[in-house]
């Protein structure tokens, strides 16, 4: 993929816990303005108040950083280093002739999360369309109990140039020892507009057998 500027953008989440009737139970929703300075930090404004009103479900900090970092996934340069690629073939994504590549973390530890799924990267230009997998790791301890969905994020090019996530979905169930939730999660970014400086994304050509 060729370089990436940072970009502002909104971000809507939606997280709906399903009842055993198919109703919605509960929900919980926010509205935030992503920008990122000129040294690429990121810095956040929420628009209005969230709204929390979920039943059973109860989100924590890994929940709201995955939302952050691991739902619009992108390799950077300093993160190459934690995951291991495996190539699994071709197959087309919207429309889109696309290697498919398998993508692990090498390996994880405490208070780290990150991505391990599918990549659908584009022949021509080597740009991520499609991303379908999970936050890892799970954390299941006889103190906490912390399971994440698996999701798919769908990306479109900006500006006619770059790949950039524009809607996650989500429809899993979770097995709690207390009982199963099935948890519904949309994630939208939109209005995406050019700010700060560059920062290089690389993703080499997969080797095809």
């Amino acid at each position: 993929m060729e370089a990436r500027s940072h970009y502002a953008y909104r971000q809507t989440v939606l997280i709906e816990e399903m009842g055993k009737n198919g109703l919605v139970a509960g929900q919980y929703r926010e509205e935030r303005e992503v920008i990122f300075s000129p040294a690429g930090e990121r810095t956040e404004q929420l628009r209005g108040k969230p709204w929390m009103a979920l039943a059973r479900l109860r989100l924590t900090e890994e929940d709201f950083r995955d939302i952050r970092e691991v739902q619009p996934f992108l390799f950077t340069a300093d993160q190459l280093w934690l995951y291991e690629t495996r190539f699994r073939g071709e197959e087309a994504a919207d429309g889109i002739d696309c290697w498919l590549l398998e993508v692990k973390p090498r390996q994880t530890h405490q208070g780290m999360r990150l991505f391990e799924g599918m990549f659908w990267v584009d022949k021509r230009d080597f740009g991520v369309v499609k991303s379908s997998g999970r936050a890892v790791p799970q954390i299941l301890s006889r103190k906490e109990e912390n399971l994440f969905p698996a999701f798919t994020t769908f990306r479109e090019k900006v500006d006619g140039k770059h790949w950039f996530p524009v809607h996650t979905h989500s429809d899993d169930v979770l097995h709690f020892s207390s009982g199963s939730i099935r948890q519904r999660m949309s994630i939208k970014y939109e209005q995406y507009q050019r700010f700060g400086a560059d920062s290089t994304v690389t993703f080499d050509k997969p080797l095809v057998p």
